[in-house]
């Protein structure tokens, strides 16, 4: 991931539909509230999302709440988007993560299932529109200590990154109608960066069935989900 050189920001700020900051801020204030050294990150890995997912990672507690933080306000300052936390820390099994999601998505009746018409799948597919308010173009869910999922059940954390970035594929990809991006950004310690190191995990490929046979990677055309794997610690030695 290349870190915005100063004079930058501006043009990114711009080009994710939002309005630079007013530069009354001095570098020196700005270093001070923050534990990172590079400056104006966030117009970057915006832009990133763009195209792909995000697994961002550290050992540093402060570190990942700053990145956290920082990255939920520019994201919600964005023009169309719906910005979606999930607190992992509370996410141990999938009644747990299911009572988050349908609290932050309107639709269907959630079924405590991954798949299935009454599902996850079918809930993340969603789109609640407002009278007199232009439809949402970005999602962005935001998975805080998605790592606890991960060491408590590692099999269902895979099903459900595969719903997710699958839904996500499909309505890039597949979908007739009006275009939403969706996009996960998922955060926590050194096991997440681990975790990118399983081939057969799902931020590498697709969820097979008991025949190796992978339903997104057959409903999309692509290969693997497109994810990038970010150390954030990279950001205080820049």
């Amino acid at each position: 991931m290349r870190l915005c050189r100063a004079g930058e920001f501006a043009e990114r700020y711009r080009a994710v539909g939002c309005v630079p900051p007013v530069p009354a801020m001095s570098v020196l204030t700005r270093q001070s509230e923050s534990p990172f050294r590079a400056l104006d990150w966030e117009p970057t890995v915006a832009q990133y999302l763009e195209e792909q997912h995000l697994a961002a990672w550290s050992g540093v507690p402060r570190r990942r709440v700053q990145f956290a933080a920082t990255l939920t306000h520019f994201l919600s300052g964005m023009r169309d988007t719906e910005v979606c936390p999930l607190y992992g820390r509370h996410i141990t099994d999938l009644e747990s993560f299911c009572y988050q999601l349908e609290r932050i998505l309107p639709g269907i009746p959630l079924e405590r299932r991954v798949d299935g018409p009454s599902g996850v799948t079918a809930l993340l597919r969603s789109r609640h529109t407002y009278r007199a308010r232009p439809a949402s173009k970005f999602r962005y869910f935001i998975w805080h200590d998605a790592d606890v999922l991960l060491r408590n059940d590692r099999p269902l954390f895979g099903r459900l990154l595969d719903a997710l970035m699958g839904v996500s594929a499909e309505a890039e990809y597949t979908s007739d109608e009006l275009l939403i991006l969706h996009r996960g950004i998922f955060l926590g310690t050194q096991h997440l960066g681990e975790y990118r190191h399983d081939m057969d995990g799902q931020f590498q490929s697709w969820l097979g069935d008991k025949r190796g046979n992978a339903f997104w990677r057959i409903v999309t055309g692509l290969d693997a989900p497109p994810i990038e794997l970010f150390e954030i610690d990279r950001l205080v030695t820049v």
